[in-house]
């Protein structure tokens, strides 16, 4: 890892959570911002977009984005309109917005109302990693798969880690510093 860069933790639609793999990342790094929780328009993919772009305004320097669920479909969308250079990001545990989710999440048609779909399917301007699970229930591993190809990132087998959030298990996930240390 760069020792300069960076890293941005952009979060999924439940924003912070004290026991995920992001937050106990954030406090282990030297230079660390993450993209704080909306107040309002919670659901909106564009107003979680100016939040990406916004907290990047704050940051002088290279970067490495980290992202974890909707997070990683926010930095896609994000991407489409992106001006500013990036080193690199880690896309984990890609949420399919296309497909229903369990219950609890956003439904397929409240994401599209919403401004999430379709997930744009061309290739980020920057290089960037993909890991998915093989029993992951916000994507099957064919579809995060696809998603790496079509985004022109390298794509990572996680194995059977859930959704790689707390409810799966996991709190620390040593293995995103050695991912992140590939972008740097």
């Amino acid at each position: 890892m760069s020792e300069q860069a960076t890293i941005l933790i952009v979060p999924g639609l439940r924003d912070h959570v004290a026991e995920h793999w992001q937050t106990l990342l954030a406090a282990q790094l030297p230079k660390v911002r993450t993209v704080p929780p909306l107040e309002q328009d919670k659901l909106s993919c564009a107003a979680r977009v100016e939040a990406i772009e916004r907290t990047l305004a704050g940051i002088d320097g290279p970067v490495i984005i980290v992202a974890h669920s909707a997070g990683s479909m926010m930095v896609v969308h994000w991407a489409q309109q992106a001006t500013r250079p990036i080193q690199g990001a880690l896309l984990a545990a890609p949420a399919d917005m296309e497909t229903p989710m369990p219950a609890g999440y956003p439904t397929v048609e409240q994401l599209g109302a919403n401004g999430w779909l379709p997930i744009p399917l061309k290739p980020l301007p920057f290089p960037s990693i993909v890991a998915g699970s093989s029993n992951d229930p916000l994507a099957q591993l064919e579809r995060a798969r696809g998603f790496a190809a079509a985004w022109g990132s390298r794509f990572v087998e996680l194995g059977a880690v859930g959704h790689l959030n707390p409810a799966s298990g996991y709190g620390e996930w040593p293995r995103a510093m050695e991912l992140i240390r590939e972008l740097g």
